[in-house]
């Protein structure tokens, strides 16, 4: 007997593939339920209505999250869990304009700060960072040590016969 093969090497590209496939029959289904029970009327207006009030609250929580982002930078701190909830409110706004029951459920959701904060903690148990520097300003260190030797560097070449012009280079049309 022959065996079916699934092309797919890892599960995370299957779970992909079934997300991709399942979400929107899931969002055809909740629409076929939804609109069968309110009528259409009331179903157009409640997606609309969602996204209207998810871009307002993304748009608030947005701000926020760039204040913090920008006072872990200030203060030198670690930017890791705000850069996270940053991206996860982006997300929660895609989610809140697609059309659809279940993405405004995980998007309203995702705007719900504990739970941001719960999945930030599931997602930092599985990531390791194994090192993260910054500059005294509070920008990435460009130069700091590589482990494997390399320093970056940049340089200009003087030439005391041909002094530096000012406009365009060189390599452009005058």
């Amino acid at each position: 007997t022959l065996r079916p093969t699934i092309p797919f090497r890892s599960g995370g590209r299957m779970l992909l593939l079934l997300l991709f496939i399942g979400i929107p029959l899931l969002e055809i289904t909740l629409f076929i339920q939804v609109g069968g029970a309110i009528g259409l009327g009331w179903t157009l207006a409640i997606v609309i209505i969602t996204a209207i009030l998810g871009a307002a609250m993304v748009r608030a929580q947005g701000a926020q999250a760039m204040m913090n982002l920008r006072g872990s930078f200030s203060q030198l701190q670690d930017p890791t869990e705000n850069l996270a909830h940053g991206a996860m409110i982006l997300f929660s706004g895609a989610l809140l304009l697609t059309p659809g029951f279940f993405t405004d459920f995980i998007g309203f959701a995702l705007l719900i700060p504990a739970v941001r904060t719960a999945v930030y903690k599931r997602v930092r148990e599985k990531v390791n960072v194994q090192s993260f520097q910054m500059s005294p300003d509070g920008q990435p260190n460009p130069h700091a040590p590589r482990p494997d030797g390399v320093i970056d560097g940049e340089f200009e070449e003087v030439d005391p016969d041909n002094p530096p012009h000012s406009g365009p280079s060189g390599w452009t049309k005058h």
